[in-house]
């Protein structure tokens, strides 16, 4: 898996301060996406050890709340695997973080991948230029839907994290 970028003290991808993964990789190309250039799988540098160190020290941090996965499309074939195992090993060393993760896929098509249960927040759909909203909290147009996880999957329903 590539990868573009580590953000560290984030405030607008995600609730509280978190760290951010920004993967490479994303077939949805959604007209206007913020972010056309991590796209392509080939982009970025490659997330090696040295990578996930800076990962996990960041997210260490007494006062950081969580880590979001964005992109490019965390969920992007090339990118599950390594992202099912990092989740995995966050919930297990730092079981306190929050995690969130923002996909052009939907969550009824992602939902029964073995990490979902594992994370908190899915932020899921394609971004619609057309539907894009400027005062939407968390989302870029209002065909997206901020999913509290856990809830969703304890009720078989869709619930949106409030």
């Amino acid at each position: 898996m590539n990868y573009h970028n580590i953000t560290v003290d984030d405030m607008l991808n995600g609730d509280g301060l978190r760290t951010v993964l920004w993967v490479a990789g994303c077939d949805h190309r959604c007209p206007g996406c913020q972010n056309p250039e991590t796209w392509s799988e080939n982009s970025g540098i490659p997330f090696d050890e040295a990578a996930k160190a800076e990962l996990f020290e960041a997210l260490s941090r007494d006062y950081m709340t969580g880590i979001t996965f964005s992109g490019g499309d965390p969920l992007f074939c090339a990118n599950r695997e390594t992202v099912g195992a990092l989740i995995a090993e966050i919930r297990e060393k730092l079981p306190q973080k929050t995690i969130w993760l923002y996909t052009g896929s939907l969550f009824e098509d992602i939902r029964t991948l073995p990490f979902v249960p594992m994370i908190d927040v899915i932020v899921d759909g394609p971004y619609i230029q057309a539907l894009r909203d400027v005062q939407l909290h968390w989302k870029g147009s209002k065909n997206q839907r901020v999913i509290d996880v856990k809830r969703t999957l304890a009720e078989g329903r869709i619930v949106l994290w409030a």
